[in-house]
């Protein structure tokens, strides 16, 4: 006898549906599993077998092969576990087949038959609604994330058992609901606020406008000037995530094995921070078989950079890519992936080797020509996709001892949504939500300078040695600056600002 069960496996983040064919025939006794499948899928034979003797069937003694189709196109993980165990069961007459004909089964069984999570779930429940299915049976661990996809039926069984009497419709299982308002409203909340941040004016400015456009901002300062501090509390100043950003950030995490296990859905803006050691393939993904890697783990969030110098050469390198198209393509011999890896990158910088050349009360030790080699870590290219520069000064004392708190990160982002929205109406059919976005082929119509301040932008030009793209970079953060300030135009103290935000051009330009 023949059954059919559907299931699923996750190439990148995008879920594929598989169908499981399996057929019990007359002969020697046998078990093959054809169809590509790695090595988690060979092992499930003995775990399928154990299971479904340890839940009170009898393994039948008779040929059995199993094909996962499309059988071209490798397979991996111990997901296809229950729908192996649901599939011989039905051949075997224990499961109604008509029960398996709108379903899609995803979960690792254990040797006495429970079932145990899997990774990827969201991706293989989205997967499941495309296909038109209406129900997807899962482990107990995995049912809040699977039941984020509306329209379908998430049903989260402990065991075979379970799974087998509400496919029979002797004792049925209730469908998971989740409620996304809630899930929202649970992590709308920060431990972090930028009310922390104690003096430096400047660069909450700074701060802001890079929020506010989207911008690539690069700090430098002396060590403890509070770098990483503000850096980690930029996420509490974006706007908050809608849905689809919620969900795309959820099925990264999740195909990455990295969901928390009490939480269906992340609603926060991630913030990523690896060390300086960090490989190129950690760093953008990567592997035998393709898996997120941290620009795409900090997708819809911030990539932060501490001691952006440490970092290997090449590694930063390959970040130029992802910055301009904010995805990156992963390439194998058998398979190409696309991950998406739009985010924000903030880097800290010291000013020198020991740190103290910008500092006003410790004396900076480096010679000349070490500030120069220093400095000549960042590549021209990648400090071109940096759209600000700002200098970090020592905190001073007076501003320590304040007590009365800064600003807080409401205050702040309630400003950030207001400019962002400005953005969402003005680039509508674009294809564009930001100002760090936009298009050479229409950066003209709405970054047009009158010409005042188009003499100011070529004295600047001219001045900091300036590439086409820095060039560009300027007129985007002007362009933020102004709306910020609700204006239409681009204005003479708005390309000022803009302008004053490249402070390491002028320092790699004049060798200070």
């Amino acid at each position: 006898m023949i059954s059919i069960v559907y299931s699923c496996m996750v190439i990148g983040i995008e879920g594929y549906m598989v169908e499981v064919e399996i057929d019990i025939s007359n002969g020697l006794p046998g078990f093959d599993i054809v169809g590509l499948g790695g090595t988690a899928i060979k092992e499930s034979r003995e775990r399928v077998r154990s299971a479904i003797k340890n839940s009170g069937f009898k393994f039948p003694s008779k040929r059995m092969t199993i094909n996962l189709a499309p059988a071209d196109m490798k397979k991996e993980g111990s997901s296809f576990d229950l729908p192996l165990t649901v599939g011989i069961l039905s051949a075997m007459g224990h499961v109604d087949p008509n029960s398996l004909k709108k379903s899609m089964f995803a979960a690792e069984v254990s040797l006495e038959g429970k079932l145990k999570p899997v990774s990827g779930i969201l991706s293989m429940a989205v997967c499941a609604k495309q296909r038109g299915l209406d129900n997807m049976f899962v482990a107990e661990e995995n049912a809040d994330e699977a039941a984020v996809v509306s329209g379908i039926n998430i049903f989260a069984a402990s065991d075979i058992m379970q799974a087998v009497n509400h496919l029979n419709g002797n004792c049925l299982l209730k469908a998971r609901r989740s409620d996304i308002e809630a899930l929202f409203k649970r992590g709308a909340s920060y431990k972090i606020d930028f009310a922390d941040v104690k003096g430096q004016r400047n660069v909450k400015r700074a701060i802001e406008v890079a929020a506010s456009g989207g911008h690539n901002c690069l700090m430098i300062g002396s060590p403890g000037c509070g770098k990483t501090m503000i850096a980690k509390r930029i996420p509490t100043i974006l706007p908050v995530m809608g849905f689809e950003e919620a969900v795309e950030v959820t099925k990264i995490y999740s195909t990455a094995g990295l969901l928390p296990k009490d939480l269906g859905l992340i609603t926060n803006r991630p913030f990523r921070a690896p060390h300086y050691t960090i490989s190129n393939i950690s760093l953008v993904g990567g592997g035998h078989a393709p898996r997120p890697g941290e620009i795409s783990l900090a997708h819809c969030g911030v990539l932060f950079l501490d001691e952006i110098q440490e970092f290997g050469q090449s590694v930063l390198e390959v970040l130029r890519q992802p910055l301009e198209d904010s995805k990156v393509t992963i390439s194998r011999v058998n398979a190409s992936i696309t991950l998406p890896a739009k985010f924000m990158l903030i880097c800290a910088s010291n000013p020198c080797s020991c740190g103290y050349l910008l500092d006003e009360e410790k004396e900076c030790r480096c010679s000349e020509n070490q500030i120069k080699r220093y400095l000549s870590k960042l590549s021209g290219p990648l400090l071109d996709r940096m759209d600000i520069h700002i200098d970090v000064s020592r905190i001073k004392f007076k501003d320590l001892e304040n007590s009365e708190p800064g600003e807080c990160s409401e205050e702040i982002r309630k400003r950030v949504e207001r400019t962002r929205n400005i953005q969402i109406d003005r680039y509508q059919g674009h294809g564009i939500y930001t100002n760090s976005q936009l298009m050479p082929s229409i950066m003209g119509r709405y970054c047009s300078l009158d010409r005042k301040s188009g003499m100011m932008l070529k004295k600047a030009y001219d001045t900091l040695g300036l590439s086409a793209r820095g060039h560009d970079r300027i007129l985007k953060v002007a362009r933020t600056v102004a709306d910020m300030d609700r204006s239409d135009d681009i204005k003479l103290d708005h390309l000022a600002e803009a302008i004053q935000y490249r402070s390491m051009d002028m320092r790699m330009r004049h060798d200070i």
